[in-house]
């Protein structure tokens, strides 16, 4: 009988033990998939896209100021030009709105407004970003199709009434579904005084034998304002329907040069100069009142990005993702308690493109995101117990799916690298992200708490917690139940840290007053000076009383 008693006592200490240990276990945060992206606080390069998996997913921005096409200050004889960058954007129309009345210029120093047959189309038919906008659509002929009309509305505009123009840069793409002579891609139309009267100036880009004619009509000014001339070129290479090609017309106020390039290839120079050659009087940009752009007049195709600038355009490379690349930051994210500790990162993504009108898409879960196209992601993680000194922690790199050993902290925040292919036409992306990780655990209280009291003071006795890290114990008192931050005790006030003793006198208490104890066990938490506490034992009293026998030290 006896035996079977003992066997049930061990029995249940074996179940309430493994009940503690076991009971966490790993836990799992997830980001992305359907749990959303909004963690991600900090994005360069990088948007959010629904078309590649049922889940919006991570993937290189296409439509990124500079990185669009990927500009760059050029280098010697190109020296004198700029970087096409965030700072040099006088407007920028990016059509990746779904709804044609919602289009904008992202800079706000004009107005954009639609016409009948005008349509948005998604990121399938799109060069960069996530929309473009369909010029001529099934419903109209190309003779019955409406412009898109950009106004100036603010003074700091560049085109806005009246300014002097120095250098700039207009660039768009084009898929053009016919290029049929006269189909007419961007004009801009204004009044120029002339004495008491006006005469018309015009930019004017229109197609012809397959190509993109290009015409300047009182547009650049002399130096004294009394002369203007016209410029006129066009393309070399034909542009050919049903393809993405970039255009870009830039100018040079310090030589007169402006430049047409096609898919960054230069098919055209001429000189804004009193001779029409280089080394002779500038003429300038004069812009004339009440002006007008006009994009897509009697067009059949798509059209995406289109932009000014207000430098002259370094030499220029016309990938869809900047070789640079992107970056995210998620924000520090808790995991709940002090010491936790990451045990991996499970991520499933892959890389993603569009090959014609069809999206290209490879999915891995795990692993090194590493392709043959020369894309990849690459993973970082810190962690903490101060989300505000996050900043101050090294950032570890890690393998997706891989054991993570020394990630410690109630606070985790990770990071990771995209890199497109090497011909700029494919992003990697990630669908979704899970931090698995175990809490960390403060120690059991410990057990038997016992107290004797004598004259003056109370002895404490208790079996030390069964967990292997602890550091210490807190020991807490008071004379008002309910309450457990006393004072009075040679010690001092509640809670009185011991160490690693499991036995303490209080002296100084007052004899004839009920006194609570509580004691709780602690563990150090990890690079910090700091204690992880753990729960109370049970509450015992003892009362002082003069007269009382001193009790035995000995346990």
């Amino acid at each position: 009988m006896k035996k079977g008693l003992i066997s049930i006592h061990i029995l249940y200490i074996f179940l309430f033990v493994s009940g503690s240990i076991f009971a966490v276990g790993e836990r799992t945060i997830s980001l992305g998939g359907e749990a959303t992206w909004r963690a991600v606080e900090n994005r360069t390069g990088v948007t959010e896209v629904r078309s590649v998996r049922p889940h919006p997913v991570l993937v290189l921005s296409s439509a990124t100021g500079a990185s669009v096409s990927g500009y760059s200050a050029a280098s010697g004889v190109w020296g004198n030009f700029s970087a096409l960058n965030e700072s040099a954007l006088d407007m920028s129309i990016s059509f990746d709105e779904r709804e044609t009345a919602l289009f904008r210029d992202s800079v706000r120093h004009y107005k954009v407004s639609g016409s009948p047959g005008i349509e948005a189309v998604d990121r399938v038919f799109a060069r960069a970003g996530t929309g473009a906008v369909l010029f001529g659509s099934a419903e109209t002929s190309v003779k019955g199709s409406s412009p898109l009309i950009i106004e100036p509305q603010s003074r700091n505009a560049l085109f806005a009434d009246g300014n002097s123009i120095r250098d700039f840069t207009v660039e768009f793409w084009l898929y053009p579904l016919n290029m049929e002579n006269g189909e007419q891609i961007l004009s801009w139309t204004a009044a120029r005084p002339v004495g008491g009267d006006y005469t018309v100036q015009r930019i004017h880009c229109y197609a012809s034998r397959n190509r993109l004619q290009w015409l300047f009509s009182n547009f650049f000014s002399s130096t004294n304002g009394s002369n203007y001339i016209d410029i006129e070129f066009s393309g070399n290479a034909p542009v050919v329907p049903k393809q993405w090609s970039h255009h870009l017309v830039r100018f040079d106020a310090s030589t007169g040069m402006v430049e047409y390039l096609v898919n960054g290839s230069c098919e055209a120079i001429v000189y804004a100069t009193s001779t029409g050659r280089e080394n002779s009087e500038v003429y300038t940009p004069v812009v004339g009142n009440g002006g007008v752009f006009l994009l897509g007049e009697r067009l059949m195709g798509i059209m995406d990005e289109f932009k000014i600038h207000n430098v002259c355009a370094g030499r220029s490379s016309t990938q869809r993702y900047s070789v640079s690349g992107g970056r995210i930051e998620t924000r520090a994210i808790d995991l709940g308690e002090n010491s936790s500790g990451v045990v991996r990162i499970d991520i499933t993504g892959g890389r993603t493109g569009l090959r014609g009108t069809s999206i290209f898409n490879e999915y891995r879960q795990n692993g090194a995101f590493r392709f043959s196209d020369a894309s990849e992601l690459n993973f970082f993680i810190r962690a903490g117990e101060n989300p505000y000194l996050l900043y101050n922690t090294p950032w570890v790199r890690f393998t997706a799916g891989d054991d993570i050993t020394g990630v410690i902290g109630r606070y985790v925040q990770i990071a990771a690298d995209f890199y497109p292919s090497s011909d700029g036409e494919i992003s990697p992306y990630i669908d979704e992200l899970r931090i698995v990780y175990m809490p960390g655990e403060a120690p059991l209280p410990p057990r038997n708490l016992t107290a004797v009291a004598v004259d003056g003071g109370v002895m404490l006795r208790w079996r030390h917690s069964p967990n292997a890290n602890t550091a210490g114990y807190l020991v807490y008192y008071s004379a008002v139940r309910g309450e457990l931050f006393g004072d009075g005790a040679v010690l001092g006030s509640s809670p009185i840290d011991v160490g690693l003793t499991n036995t303490l006198f209080i002296d100084g208490l007052k004899n004839g007053t009920l006194y609570y104890f509580r004691v709780a066990a602690y563990d150090r938490i990890t690079g910090t000076a700091s204690n992880n506490v753990g729960e109370f034992s049970a509450e015992v009293t003892a009362r002082p009383l003069a007269g009382l026998p001193p009790v035995k030290t000995s346990p």
